[in-house]
């Protein structure tokens, strides 16, 4: 079909065997039809360690997230982003709705965090993270904090918060005065990394990517 010029990339006859396409973004035709690959939709979870940065390309030759990842036939990408040394749960897809949806703060979007930080946090403290904190110029949604322990050295707080913001949970607890010594999302949705171990990775189930489309309102 080729050599008989019934071919077109991108609206010019190819003549040539062999040129390569990038399915995601070239139109290819045939008899003036275009041509599309069956739809395939890949959910992925990473428990991501310390160290590695949240992007698909790093011209300074950091490691990313990317070198975790299997090899697919489709292209995935980060739902939102993690701090190089936050670790934890990063969800990865080449469904564009979903992922948009899942970083539009009119969702809510639930994420859980683990914080560990340096020093005794107090009830008083909990109380701020509940209520919100003014971090930079503006106060933060109201969120859901406990103490898993505490003593004069380190404290280990969950905190649920649904707002998306740059460094958030670190900067909320800088305000009040704590240096956080390691900071780990467990939950994003209702994902969890639970059994997953660091660095490693595993297919969403078709039950919990149900569960995000209702978070959602996003249906077939």
């Amino acid at each position: 079909m080729i050599q008989e010029g019934r071919v077109k990339v991108n609206g010019q006859v190819v003549t040539q065997l062999g040129v390569k396409i990038d399915e995601s973004r070239d139109r290819v035709e045939v008899d003036g039809r275009q041509v599309r690959l069956p739809s395939t939709k890949v959910y992925l979870l990473l428990n991501k360690p310390s160290g590695y940065i949240v992007t698909m390309d790093d011209p300074q030759k950091r490691k990313t997230v990317v070198e975790l990842l299997p090899r697919l036939p489709v292209r995935v990408f980060p739902v939102g982003r993690l701090d190089g040394e936050t670790e934890g749960a990063l969800l990865f897809t080449n469904d564009g709705e979903l992922a948009n949806r899942l970083m539009h703060p009119r969702y809510q979007v639930k994420k859980i965090y683990e914080v560990k930080v340096k020093g005794f946090v107090e009830d008083k403290d909990l109380e701020k993270l509940e209520k919100g904190i003014f971090v930079d110029g503006r106060k933060t949604a109201p969120a859901k904090a406990k103490v898993i322990y505490r003593n004069k050295e380190n404290s280990l707080v969950c905190l649920e918060v649904h707002e998306g913001r740059k460094h958030e949970v670190r900067k909320m607890f800088y305000a009040l005065g704590f240096e956080v010594k390691r900071l780990r999302r467990v939950s994003f949705g209702g994902v969890t990394i639970k059994g997953l171990r660091r660095g490693f990775w595993r297919y969403l189930k078709p039950q919990e990517v149900e569960r995000l489309k209702k978070l959602t309102n996003l249906t077939e």
